[in-house]
């Protein structure tokens, strides 16, 4: 028997689709509602941080920017002899070496504005060489040198030493630390220890200077050189007082063996 046409293609009830539709949004909402926890970490890996930029490190100062940094702050001393100064801060305070000024009856500081004024000695270390002077006048801008911390250096570091030797004004040599905790004679014959040994040229005139690192800092105030001849000039080792205790700590240390000046 043949069904009728009519009767196979009867629409279902309004019941059944008015059901049917009630069941397809149903799964449409949960399908949504997956999707949501999804992306809220419900069902995934948290969203990780992103990655902090690494610190920079700034580059090293070339000899010629070292200059340029310090040589407003170092100073011409004539004393016992001539030599050289740094200042150490705002209120004009010169650090040198002691024996530049041991005995004088007069001291007298050129700044490197060409201003020159009378100084008094405001405290001496002659264990380490080292003077404290206090100038009687200043010039219009006092520029002190940024102190830096002789502890960090290292064998092989380069350094810049500025000083007014054999009479030459400002000037300048590089070179690297080649020892430390040295120790040699002082200019009155006196045991200094505990010393930055480096290469950098010094000679007569630049006892007092500043030895400055390759970030513009000063580290060191240069006091004495080695020579096992009576010449008494450079041959390769040049010694400073660290700076911390020039500017009134301690020093100590073990000197290498051979000649000492």
């Amino acid at each position: 028997m043949t069904v009728p046409d009519e009767v196979a293609a009867a629409p279902p009830p309004r019941h059944s689709r008015r059901g049917l539709l009630i069941a397809a949004g149903v799964v449409v909402l949960l399908a949504l509602t997956a999707i949501v926890a999804f992306q809220a970490g419900g069902g995934g890996e948290e969203p990780q941080a992103a990655p902090s930029p690494s610190p920079t490190t700034a580059p090293p100062l070339t000899p010629a920017q070292v200059y340029a940094a310090l040589v407003p702050s170092v100073v011409a001393i004539r004393g016992a002899g001539n030599g050289t100064g740094v200042v150490a801060n705002a209120d004009g305070l010169v650090v040198t070496a002691f024996h530049v000024v041991k005995g004088a009856k007069d001291i007298e500081i050129t700044f490197p504005d060409g201003t020159a004024t009378k100084a008094t000695l405001a405290g001496s270390d002659p264990e380490n060489d080292i003077a404290l002077l206090a100038p009687e006048n200043l010039p219009s801008i006092v520029v002190p040198a940024v102190i830096g911390n002789a502890g960090r250096l290292n064998v092989g570091d380069d350094v810049v030493a500025i000083g007014n030797q054999l009479g030459l004004t400002d000037t300048t040599t590089a070179g690297v630390v080649s020892g430390l905790e040295r120790a040699a004679s002082g200019m009155d014959g006196g045991r200094l220890r505990g010393l930055i040994q480096f290469d950098a040229a010094v000679n007569p005139g630049s006892s007092g200077g500043p030895l400055v690192n390759a970030r513009g800092e000063t580290v060191g105030i240069v006091v004495a050189l080695l020579n096992p001849t009576p010449a008494g000039t450079f041959v390769g080792v040049g010694f400073a007082v660290p700076i911390g205790a020039a500017l009134g700590g301690g020093g100590d240390g073990t000197g290498p063996p051979g000649p000492e000046q």
